[in-house]
């Protein structure tokens, strides 16, 4: 592990800073908290990277991630779709096949979300270097 700290500056969309006043916030209706409750579950993110190459049925996602239990892909699907972000299509075979595929909302959450991908990516292993120093400091 290098630990060194990549920048992505260059490589990504041109850098956008927030001005927010948190004491002006209302932080039990709070947007972006909502927002992010549900695209940083352990599983979804993975849905929306894998849709965002193509639709998948049922299986096909099963199989790319084999840890993922039958009942959390179906909830997570459920969940993908409540927001907006998945859409689920029956089709009328015997037995049924199902398709899921990202909406045009999903499609505009993954365009930003790869960005942060790419840094996680690119900057895991300073990450896990600052922790190694963390808890060595700590010990």
């Amino acid at each position: 592990m290098s630990g060194a700290v990549v920048n992505l500056k260059g490589k990504s969309e041109a850098r956008i800073r927030r001005e927010v006043d948190l004491s002006a916030l209302d932080f039990n209706n709070c947007p972006v908290r909502d927002m992010m409750q549900q695209i940083g579950g352990k599983w979804s993110t993975l849905m929306l990277e894998a849709l965002s190459q193509r639709p998948y049925r049922f299986g096909e996602l099963r199989r790319m991630i084999p840890d993922i239990s039958q009942r959390m892909l179906t909830q997570t699907l459920r969940d993908l779709q409540r927001d907006g972000y998945v859409e689920r299509e029956v089709f009328p075979t015997k037995p049924p096949s199902v398709e899921y595929r990202l909406t045009d909302l999903g499609r505009s959450l993954y365009g930003t979300l790869a960005l942060l991908l790419n840094w996680a990516e690119a900057n895991h292993d300073a990450v896990r270097s600052a922790r190694l120093r963390f808890d060595s400091a700590e010990a």
